[in-house]
């Protein structure tokens, strides 16, 4: 993990020399008075995300009243991957607002009681991130932060029952479904959309990271459903770029490999796994339109779009 680069502030260094050296392309701007040295070693996937996190840093620095980060910007402190990155930062505080608050912070009113300190930050907890971030954020997004946590030890009971002691009650059912739907096995937010799209689409649940069998070995499929012969994964193409992965990385050989593995698994199962990739976004439909075609007609004919999820 890369070492956070540190904040400067205005507030205590020289406002002039900070400008000069900002217009220079020596130092990034994070936000109103928080500047740090431009980096040149980062992956470009990797930029929004570690600049999100160095906002919360330049926040936490520049408050002086107690304060915790809680809703996505806790998730991004807890290491949680997420759907799309946050552009404000989420505190909660004692203290209103002002009229005059900054418009890249959502400030929340009270301090919450159930928080913990990671890496020097304070954050709410695991199962009070997760909850905050289901009641406000759209359920895709939310499902992929679910995933993630039930994955690193969320007790689906102490999320229900914090979620049971809310007064408000908009967005409550979706949350309950998120929470009961949260699965260890999505490896990856695009995992996770393709079973949310299986789950709108209103198809049985499926099983994740399926094992299978085969005679290079045991590999495991990212959906399954073994009792109606259906199979399918999401496929990371960056892979198939070569270095994505590493200066070492060889697309080739790993396309290569890929394809043994692919018909390896329809030896064994007779099944050849349906495969959907990021472009495949744009057209959710088409997504459930070849799913279900590879289902019994009793499963199409139950399936109805879930009223809770709107669209990804």
């Amino acid at each position: 993990m890369t070492t956070p680069r540190p904040i400067l502030l205005a507030r205590e260094h020289d406002r002039g020399t900070l400008r000069r050296l900002h217009a220079a392309g020596t130092l990034e701007r994070l936000r109103r008075g928080a500047y740090q040295a431009v980096r040149d070693d980062e992956a470009p996937a990797a930029v929004e995300r570690r600049r999100a996190l160095d906002r919360i840093r330049a926040v936490h620095q520049q408050l002086r009243a107690p304060h915790v980060f809680g809703h996505e910007s806790a998730a991004l402190v807890w290491g949680a991957p997420l759907w799309r990155v946050p552009a404000r930062t989420h505190v909660w505080q004692a203290a209103r607002a002002s009229s005059r608050s900054a418009p890249d912070i959502a400030r929340h009113r009270g301090l919450p009681s159930r928080w913990v300190e990671l890496g020097a930050l304070p954050v709410t907890d695991l199962t009070r991130t997760v909850v905050d971030c289901l009641t406000t954020m759209p359920p895709l997004d939310g499902l992929v932060i679910a995933d993630w946590a039930t994955g690193r030890g969320l007790q689906r009971s102490d999320a229900l029952a914090l979620l049971a002691e809310r007064t408000k009650r908009n967005g409550r059912a979706r949350a309950r479904f998120v929470v009961d739907h949260a699965d260890a096995g999505a490896d990856s937010p695009w995992e996770t959309w393709l079973r949310y799209v299986v789950l709108r689409a209103g198809l049985p649940r499926p099983r994740t990271q399926y094992p299978v069998r085969t005679r290079i070995g045991q590999t495991y499929l990212d959906l399954a459903w073994p009792e109606h012969g259906v199979l399918a994964e999401f496929d990371g193409r960056v892979k198939y770029v070569d270095g994505a992965l590493g200066m070492d990385h060889d697309a080739e050989r790993t396309l290569f490999d890929e394809k043994v593995r692919e018909d390896a698994i329809a030896e064994a199962t007779g099944i050849r796994p349906l495969r959907f990739v990021a472009r495949h976004a744009r057209d959710p439909d088409d997504v459930v339109r070849r799913l279900l075609s590879r289902f019994p007609r009793e499963v199409r004919d139950a399936a109805r779009t879930n009223p809770l999820l709107p669209p990804p």
